[in-house]
C-alpha cells in the first residue's frame, strides 16, 4: 500500500476514502498506458462541451476561453512529447482534466459540469473510432484497385477454377480476382453501415441518468459532426454495440484477406507456381539458401485469427453486463484498437503486394489442362445436340474414364474416338474441349468470359474513381 499521503488526492472521489488507494490496484486498474491515443478525441469532446455549457450560460465566458487556451497548451504539450502521463490518475480524461486544472485553475475544475466519464469515455471511443473508418475506407478502396487494375491485364489469362481444391472449370485469372474485390466491396458497404451507428453522440447521458443541467446535446453533436444523439441515458453509457459491429466488420474482411493470402501461399508455391512476389515481401531462409517464402501473406493469414479472437472476446466482455457502466468495459479498448491497428496495417501492405503480382500464365494454364476442365463443356455440347443433362454427364464420365487411363486431354481424343461415345458429337466440338473456347462459352453477366471480365473491370473502375 502507498505510505504518500497525497497518492490519493488525484483521484476524483478522493475525499469519501479514507485510504489511498494500493499501488497494486493503481496499477491494474489503470488505462493511461493505452487509452492515452484516446487524447485528441478527449480534448475535441471537453472543447464541445465547455462551449455548449458557456452557450447555456452554465459556466461563464471567461471559463470558456481559459479552457481553450488551456487546451491549446496541452495539444502542444502532447503533440512535443512533453506531456506528462502520470499512471497515479489512471486513465487519459483526468490526466488531462488534472493538467488543465494546474494550467488554468478554477476554469478546468468547472470543465466536467454536467458529464460523467462514463458519457465522456463512450464519446472519445466514438470519435477516435470514425476518425479510423475513415482512414479504414480509402484502404479498402486501394486495396479493390489493386486487384482490379491485375485484373484488366489478365481478362485472357486461363487458370484453373477449383472446387474442393480439385480443377472443375477453366476461368481467366482476372476472373478469379475479381471475386475478391466483390467481397472487399462489401467489406466498403459494411464499414460505411457501421460509421452509421458509431457515428452518435453519448455525451449528456452523465453518469447513467442524465444531468439537471440544462445541456443543448445537439450543439454538441452539431459541433463534432455526429449524426445524431443518443436517446436512452441507460444506453448511451453502457452499450458498445457499436465497437461490437465494428469488431464483426472488420473479422470479415480479415477473413477475405485471409482467404486471399492462402491462394497467394497456393499459388506460389512449387506445385502450383501461378505467380511470383517481389522479393521485398518474401523473406529467406536461415538453413535453406534456395527458400523465397511468402511471409506476408502468411501474417495476414494469421492475423485473422488474432482479429477474429478480439471479437470473441468483446462478444463475451459484453454479454454478462447489467445496466449501465462497469468497469469491465475498460476491456473494451485494448482489442478495439488492437484491430483497428491490424487491419489498417494489413489492408496497407496487401495492396501494394498485389500491386507487385507476377503472373506466370503458362503455369496456370497447363494446371487447367491437367484436371479436364471442359469435361463439363462437352456435357453441355451434348445437351444442345438435344441429350438430356444426365445422359451427357454419364457419357463424359466415360470419356473421361479412358481419357485418364490413356494419359490424355479430352481434347486430344480423336472425333472417331469422341464419337464411339455418342454419335451427335460433331467435328465443332473441338471450339468446346479448348480452355478458351471454354471461357468465351459463358458470356453472362457474372460469367467468366474474357468480354464479361472487362465490362466488370470497367464497372470497377468507374465505381472506385468516385
Amino acid at each position: 500500500m502507498s505510505t504518500n499521503p497525497l497518492a490519493n488526492k488525484a483521484q476524483a472521489w478522493s475525499a469519501l476514502f479514507s485510504e489511498p488507494m494500493s499501488e497494486l490496484v493503481q496499477r491494474y486498474t489503470a488505462s493511461v498506458g493505452f487509452d492515452q491515443r484516446l487524447w485528441r478525441a478527449d480534448i475535441d469532446g471537453s472543447l464541445a462541451h465547455a462551449d455548449m455549457l458557456a452557450a447555456q450560460g452554465i459556466i461563464a465566458a471567461q471559463d470558456l476561453a481559459d479552457i481553450q487556451r488551456g487546451m491549446a497548451l496541452i495539444v502542444a504539450e502532447i503533440e512535443s512529447g512533453e506531456f506528462q502521463w502520470k499512471l497515479e490518475l489512471e486513465d487519459v480524461h483526468l490526466n488531462i482534466e488534472a493538467r488543465l486544472t494546474e494550467l488554468v485553475g478554477l476554469a478546468g475544475k468547472r470543465l466536467h459540469t454536467g458529464r460523467s466519464r462514463n458519457d465522456q469515455v463512450a464519446t472519445d471511443v466514438r470519435l477516435w473510432l470514425r476518425s479510423e473508418i475513415d482512414t479504414l475506407a480509402p484502404l479498402l478502396v486501394a486495396m479493390q484497385r489493386a486487384l482490379v487494375e491485375l485484373a484488366a491485364e489478365h481478362s485472357d489469362t486461363v487458370m484453373p477454377g477449383f472446387t474442393h481444391m480439385q480443377v472443375a472449370q477453366p476461368v481467366s485469372f482476372a476472373h478469379h480476382l475479381l471475386a475478391y474485390v466483390e467481397m472487399f466491396a462489401r467489406d466498403a458497404d459494411r464499414l460505411a453501415d457501421v460509421r452509421k451507428r458509431v457515428n452518435v453522440l453519448p455525451l449528456g447521458a452523465a453518469a447513467l441518468a442524465g444531468t439537471s443541467y440544462p445541456l443543448d446535446r445537439e450543439r454538441v453533436a452539431r459541433t463534432l459532426g455526429f449524426d445524431g444523439i443518443c436517446q436512452n441515458s441507460l444506453d448511451a453509457v453502457s452499450d458498445r454495440d457499436f465497437a461490437l459491429e465494428f469488431s464483426g466488420f472488420a473479422s470479415i474482411c480479415m477473413v477475405h484477406v485471409s482467404r486471399l493470402s492462402e491462394e497467394i501461399v497456393l499459388w506460389m508455391s512449387q506445385n502450383f507456381g501461378f505467380i511470383d512476389l517481389a522479393d521485398r515481401y518474401c523473406t529467406g531462409s536461415s538453413i535453406m539458401p534456395q527458400k523465397r517464402n511468402p511471409d506476408v501473406a502468411e501474417l495476414a493469414r494469421g492475423k485473422t485469427g488474432r482479429v477474429v479472437g478480439h471479437l470473441m472476446g468483446l462478444l463475451t466482455l459484453m454479454k454478462g453486463q447489467p445496466l449501465t457502466y462497469n468497469k469491465d468495459n475498460q476491456e473494451d479498448k485494448e482489442p478495439l484498437f488492437d484491430t483497428v491497428d491490424t487491419l489498417r496495417d494489413t489492408l496497407r501492405i496487401m495492396a501494394e503486394m498485389v500491386g507487385g503480382i507476377r503472373v506466370k500464365a503458362d503455369a496456370m494454364e497447363r494446371a487447367a489442362l491437367r484436371g479436364y476442365a471442359t469435361a463439363t463443356d462437352l456435357a453441355d455440347y451434348l445437351v444442345k445436340k438435344g441429350l438430356p443433362f444426365r445422359d451427357a454427364h454419364e457419357t463424359v464420365a466415360h470419356a473421361v474414364k479412358v481419357a485418364l487411363q490413356r494419359g490424355i486431354d479430352l481434347a486430344e481424343l480423336s472425333l472417331a474416338e469422341l464419337q464411339g461415345f455418342n454419335p451427335a458429337i460433331e467435328a465443332d466440338v473441338a471450339d468446346a474441349l479448348t480452355l478458351q473456347g471454354s471461357m468465351r462459352s459463358r458470356n453472362v453477366v457474372g460469367g467468366t468470359a474474357p468480354s464479361q471480365v472487362l465490362a466488370q473491370v470497367a464497372r470497377h473502375r468507374e465505381r472506385l474513381a468516385g
